[in-house]
């Protein structure tokens, strides 16, 4: 009885979102303060909606549901219990379906289909079905986003994300045309120096690409900063605080957004707020104690989201396990795991820890929403992030024990990701000499640009990242004797430290 009566709410909470989506302004009631309880219990159930729903309708899923007998909601009053819902991920899901099975009725629909692809770090491709209704739902939540932020003024996109099959640039492109005039460069600096100086400063321009790009433009074009007023918006991978700072001396603003090829893209944002949030973090370390969880001290990218749309969980590991709480999703994904690491915090456990280190919420912004808040520190499984890709510790193994001459010689490798005191980001591949092996002093260049000409062909998302890292940023190559430089605290009986800062 309680299903039946949340499910036929939800029919007519759709209805009234579909009719508040003719106007920003009506769409932003659906985000008025002081209704975060709704909110996210709505977004439970919707999350519960689209668990019935694929079990009877998705092939793949109905399979999978095989294997787990005991998924089944609990409620407890009116609140659902999911947890019993198996965890999906690329290995235990995507790898092993069809990709028409993962799609409601085990068929790609014959219009109004957009599919774009992904790179694992095996180099092999995923695709992605997205339909009409999904993309439509993504693009207004764009539209609203850009407009928080901009108002109603007119605004000049210039997309410098990697264009073709990928997400993010071609999403990107087709989402925000109907808003803005837009020029969808790629990432190519001298095409977006030629547009600026074209069509000069009297436009309010938004540059969007992935931070290590938005450090190459600022730093190798000749734009005349000063008269342009830009607002960039990152994503892909992270931004240290440091780097933010660096940017704003020639960007009004700098922006992230969170999203996943998985999943959908601009999942979660930043705004001003949480920027704030992040900044007093790192300043304060009795606030830090309090919600950071341990992931190495490090400070997490702050982002909030939308629960009518985004149920997001953790597992045990710290993962973020996440549910599209849409139905019209061509291929359901519930309770995925995208393996990366971070938590979520309400706005009033937010608020309650505030409280506790005696801080007020407006003397952080002015401004703010009682979304709640994903705390994201990066890749799960210690993916690299460089350039927009992401370079694993698999792809190093694959290339050194593919190689004779190294694989005889090396005892173990890490890649060390560091910014310089102008905020480039570098990375290293260190490679540790096996015990009694001689130290290797002469062609490290030319054992460089094997390794890297070799990350090129089995990762395809380094192939694309590779065509835009400036000359003289490129990845180095550093070798060191055994237990020496970044391996003299390796121990044969833990785990070796293939990723480092340094």
């Amino acid at each position: 009885m309680k299903q039946k009566i949340i499910f036929s709410f939800l029919k007519l909470a759709k209805i009234i979102r579909n009719l508040s989506s003719s106007s920003d302004k009506a769409y932003k009631l659906l985000f008025t303060p002081g209704f975060e309880n709704f909110r996210w219990m709505i977004g439970k159930w919707k999350a519960w909606q689209v668990f019935e729903h694929a079990k009877t309708t998705t092939p793949a899923y109905k399979d999978f549901l095989v294997k787990h007998p005991k998924a089944k909601i609990i409620m407890s009053g009116w609140n659902p219990d999911l947890s019993s819902i198996p965890v999906m991920d690329k290995e235990s899901y995507i790898k092993k379906y069809s990709i028409e099975s993962r799609c409601i009725n085990g068929l790609i629909p014959s219009q109004g289909v957009v599919i774009d692809e992904s790179s694992g770090t095996s180099g092999t491709p995923n695709n992605w079905v997205r339909g009409p209704k999904e993309r439509a739902d993504v693009k207004k939540a764009l539209q609203v986003a850009l407009h928080f932020h901009f108002g109603d003024k007119p605004i000049f996109i210039i997309n410098a994300f990697a264009l073709g099959p990928w997400a993010t640039g071609m999403n990107v492109s087709m989402s925000l045309v109907d808003i803005s005039v837009l020029k969808s460069t790629g990432p190519d600096i001298k095409k977006i120096e030629n547009t600026l100086n074209f069509f000069g400063p009297k436009y309010n321009y938004v540059i969007m690409g992935y931070p290590p790009f938005l450090k190459s433009l600022v730093d190798s074009t000749t734009v005349d900063w000063k008269k342009f007023k830009i607002t960039a918006v990152f994503g892909g991978e992270g931004m240290s605080e440091g780097m933010r700072t660096y940017l704003n001396k020639v960007f009004q603003k700098c922006y992230g957004s969170y999203g996943a090829s998985d999943l959908e893209i601009n999942i979660a944002a930043e705004n001003d707020f949480t920027i704030a949030l992040r900044q007093l973090l790192i300043e304060n370390k009795e606030l830090t104690n309090k919600i950071i969880k341990n992931h190495n001290s490090s400070i997490p990218m702050i982002f909030q989201y939308n629960p009518l749309d985004y149920f997001i969980e953790n597992n045990d590991s710290g993962e973020l396990i996440v549910t599209l709480c849409r139905l019209a999703n061509v291929s359901p994904k519930i309770r995925y795991n995208i393996h990366d690491t971070g938590h979520v915090l309400r706005f009033s456990q937010l608020k309650k820890i505030l409280d506790e280190c005696k801080i007020k919420i407006a003397d952080i912004c002015k401004e703010y929403s009682d979304l709640p808040l994903l705390f994201h520190y990066g890749r799960a499984d210690m993916a690299v992030a460089f350039y927009g890709c992401k370079i694993t510790p698999s792809d190093i193994q694959e290339i050194i024990y593919n190689n004779p001459d190294l694989a005889k010689i090396i005892s173990s490798f890490s890649l060390i990701t560091s910014e310089d005191e102008n905020a480039n980001k570098k990375l290293t591949l260190a490679l540790e000499m096996a015990e009694g092996k001689e130290l290797i002093a002469k062609n490290i260049e030319m054992y460089r640009e094997e390794i890297f000409e070799h990350l090129k062909i089995i990762n395809q998302d380094y192939r694309e990242a590779s065509k835009m890292i400036p000359k003289g940023f490129e990845p180095g190559l550093e070798f060191y004797a055994f237990g020496a430089g970044p391996f003299a605290t390796n121990d044969i009986r833990l785990k070796k430290h293939y990723i480092q800062n340094r």
